[in-house]
C-alpha cells in the first residue's frame, strides 16, 4: 500500500509540473519551423478590422480611445468595430465622443463577449481580423509585423505578445505576472516549432476567412483560435505585435476570473471534440501538454497532498499529523498576508483550485456568457 501512495503523489506532482518545466524542455528540442515573413508593410491598414467588446469599461475607455486614435493616425483606413455590452457607466457615449469613426454596436443589455464579437465579425470588411480587449493598449506597428506574418500563406492566425504593467505589488499580481511570463514563453516554443495552442483575447488576429460560427457559451478566443489549426493553418505567435494590460491584484477577482475563464474553456474543449479529434498527433500532444493537464491540475494537488500524507502515516502517524497541521498554518498564513513566499504559494494553490472548480461546473453542464471586468487592475 505504502509503495502505491507514494507512486501515486509522486505521478501527481509530475503532473503538476510538467506542463510549465517538461514540456516546454521538449519544445526546446524539437525541430524549428520558420515562417517565411514577407515586408513590414500594412499599407493604409485598409486590409486589417480590429474588433473589441467593452461593458463597464468608463475608466480604461480614455486611455484605450487615446491609443486607437493614435494607431488610425498611422493607418488611415482601419476598420474599427467596437461593441458594447449594455454597459451602464457611459462606455458606449465615451465611444461615441471620443472615435466617431469607430463602429459602434449596442448590444441592448447583457449578451457576453462572444456574441458581440461574432456581431462585429460578421459587419468587419477587413481581410484580417484583429481581437483584443477594452483595458488592452497596442503598440502602433502591430499592424505592420502582423502584414509581414501573413505574407506566408500558411499562416492563418497571429497571437501578440501581452505585457502586464505594475507587476509587483501583492503577491496576486506577482504570482499572475510569473504565470503570465512563463506562459509566453511556452507559446513562443510551441510557434516556432509549429502552432501555439491558442490564444489569449488580448491581442491575437486571424484570417477573416477562417472565423467560425459557435454558440455564445463557448471561449470566443480560444474558440476563434484553435479553428486555425483546424482548418490545417498555423496559428503563430511574434512579440514584436505588443499590448499592454494592468493585471489583477484582488484575490477574489482572480479567482472569479479563473473559475470563468476555465469554465467557458473547458466547456469549448467538449464542444470542440469532433474537431480535435482531426488534429495531428503532433498538435493532440501540444494540446493535451498545455491545455488539458493545466485543468486538471486543482485534482493533481489534491489526490497528491492526500495520498502523500497517507503514506506518511503508515510510517509514522504522528509526522503525517504534524505534517496536516504545518500544511493547514501555511494556508491561513498565506491567506492572511499580501507578500511573500507562504501568500505566493497560496496564490498557486487557489489558482489551480479555482480552475478545477471551473472545470468540474463545466462538466455538470454550467456555462458563462457574460463578464465583469475585474476592479483591481492596478
Amino acid at each position: 500500500m505504502l509503495v502505491i501512495l507514494a507512486s501515486i503523489t509522486v505521478i501527481c506532482i509530475l503532473a503538476i509540473i510538467y506542463p510549465y518545466t517538461i514540456y516546454p524542455a521538449i519544445l526546446a528540442c524539437l525541430p524549428k519551423a520558420p515562417v517565411k515573413a514577407g515586408i513590414n508593410d500594412a499599407g493604409d491598414g485598409a486590409r486589417f478590422s480590429l474588433l473589441f467588446c467593452a461593458f463597464n469599461e468608463a475608466a480604461s475607455m480614455p486611455a484605450k480611445l487615446e491609443n486607437l486614435n493614435k494607431i488610425k493616425s498611422h493607418f488611415t483606413e482601419l476598420e474599427v468595430l467596437a461593441f458594447d455590452d449594455g454597459s451602464t457607466d457611459g462606455t458606449a457615449e465615451l465611444i461615441e465622443q471620443g472615435a466617431r469613426w469607430i463602429h459602434l454596436v449596442r448590444g441592448g443589455g447583457r449578451n457576453g463577449k462572444a456574441h458581440g464579437m461574432k456581431l462585429l465579425a460578421k459587419r468587419a470588411r477587413g481581410q484580417f481580423l484583429i481581437f483584443t480587449d477594452a483595458n488592452v493598449l497596442l503598440e502602433t506597428e502591430a499592424l505592420g509585423v502582423l502584414a509581414e506574418c501573413y505574407a506566408d500563406p500558411s499562416v492563418g492566425g497571429v497571437c501578440g505578445a501581452l505585457h502586464y504593467l505594475a507587476d509587483e505589488g501583492t503577491a496576486t499580481a506577482e504570482v499572475g505576472g510569473l504565470y503570465w511570463r512563463i506562459e509566453e514563453r511556452i507559446k513562443d516554443l510551441e510557434s516556432m516549432t509549429g502552432s501555439v495552442m491558442g490564444a489569449d483575447g488580448s491581442i491575437f488576429s486571424v484570417r477573416s476567412e477562417l472565423y467560425p460560427d459557435f454558440p455564445d457559451t463557448a471561449l470566443d478566443d480560444f474558440t476563434v483560435s484553435m479553428e486555425v489549426i483546424f482548418k490545417g493553418k498555423r496559428l503563430i505567435k511574434h512579440n514584436g505585435v505588443r499590448a499592454y494590460e494592468k493585471l489583477v491584484t484582488s484575490r477574489s477577482d482572480e479567482y472569479a476570473r479563473k473559475v470563468r475563464i476555465s469554465a467557458r474553456a473547458f466547456h469549448t474543449h467538449a464542444i470542440s471534440l469532433p474537431k480535435r479529434r482531426q488534429m495531428s498527433l503532433k498538435d493532440k500532444f501540444r494540446y493535451s501538454s498545455h491545455k488539458t493537464l493545466r485543468w486538471f491540475g486543482g485534482a493533481f494537488l489534491v489526490i497528491g497532498t492526500g495520498t502523500g500524507l497517507a503514506a506518511i502515516s503508515i510510517i509514522n502517524p504522528w509526522a503525517a499529523a504534524g505534517g496536516a497541521i504545518l500544511l493547514a498554518l501555511g494556508i491561513y498564513a498565506g491567506l492572511r498576508f499580501k507578500k511573500g513566499l507562504l501568500s505566493a504559494a497560496t496564490e498557486i494553490t487557489i489558482a489551480m483550485i479555482a480552475t478545477m472548480i471551473g472545470v468540474a461546473r463545466a462538466a455538470r453542464g454550467q456555462t458563462f456568457k457574460t463578464w465583469n471586468p475585474a476592479k483591481s487592475r492596478t
